[in-house]
């Protein structure tokens, strides 16, 4: 067993119930081939709501415990960066309502969970047009990001007023004013001159994408980014997302065959 293996071992030691679902199942995971990134699309909330006859506010503030969980774990399996979709550029036409108390419990879980961020060495960070949320909102964002710069391990990306199209679009005009600044040099693009513009430029691509309920569609989400990677779909709604669910999404990864366009090292 590597060295990476036994510490990951260690890091769930205690926190599951011996013979337990989540125990068989971490059993299964091969630690020295966990993906770098994975990417979330957190969805159904409001149909955990409406099948439990309560608000859809409801169901989005059970579904902080399923970001609390995921976080951790992740942070727990040594994976290098999580990206969870929090908040698209479409969201905005949901009722103002509904949008506000989005934002309220984005602010709530920040000023929660900052000090579990800082002692599990997660460093947090946003994808998105931020610039254009609310200066409270901003204001959070910043104060989080700040405090936890330094920190070494898990990367936890929030997609926030996210858009895969606008990304595309906000990099392409970065791309310009680069070549503005360049004294007039030759505007070479290049996949890698586009990569470096991306709101995750210096990451790994994702290597596994996750939507929950059900749903088959990518949702305008890293639309550069996953051309790779692996889709795993579960019928879990969100709010009911825990440990078991993830690392059942890492063994169907872990399974496959990634050819990258080319042969089967089969």
């Amino acid at each position: 067993m590597s060295s990476l293996s036994q510490e990951i071992r260690v890091n769930f030691e205690g926190c599951l119930e011996r013979g337990s679902v989540e125990e068989n199942l971490l059993n299964q995971i091969d630690f020295d081939r966990i993906p770098r990134h994975v990417a979330i699309i957190m969805d159904g909330n409001g149909r955990w709501a409406q099948q439990r006859r309560l608000p859809r506010v409801a169901g989005h503030r059970a579904g902080i415990q399923s970001v609390r969980e995921t976080v951790e774990t992740a942070a727990r399996l040594r994976m290098q960066v999580l990206t969870l979709y929090a908040f698209s550029v479409e969201n905005w036409k949901r009722p103002a309502g509904e949008v506000a108390t989005l934002m309220s419990l984005l602010k709530e879980f920040l000023r929660k969970e900052l000090d579990t961020l800082l002692k599990n060495n997660i460093q947090f960070e946003t994808l998105g047009r931020i610039s254009e949320l609310d200066p409270s909102i901003q204001d959070e964002l910043a104060i989080a990001k700040k405090k936890t710069i330094s920190n070494s391990g898990l990367r936890f990306n929030v997609a926030l007023n996210y858009g895969g199209r606008a990304e595309l679009v906000d990099a392409f005009r970065l791309v310009l004013e680069k070549h503005a600044r360049s004294n007039g040099n030759e505007l070479e693009i290049t996949e890698d001159t586009i990569s470096k513009c991306l709101y995750t430029a210096g990451l790994p691509d994702p290597d596994l994408m996750v939507r929950t309920s059900g749903e088959l569609r990518v949702s305008n989400f890293l639309l550069w980014q996953i051309a790779y990677a692996e889709i795993w779909v579960t019928n879990t709604l969100w709010p009911d997302f825990r440990k078991k669910d993830l690392f059942e999404a890492i063994i169907a990864y872990q399974k496959r065959d990634r050819r990258y366009g080319g042969l089967s090292t089969q």
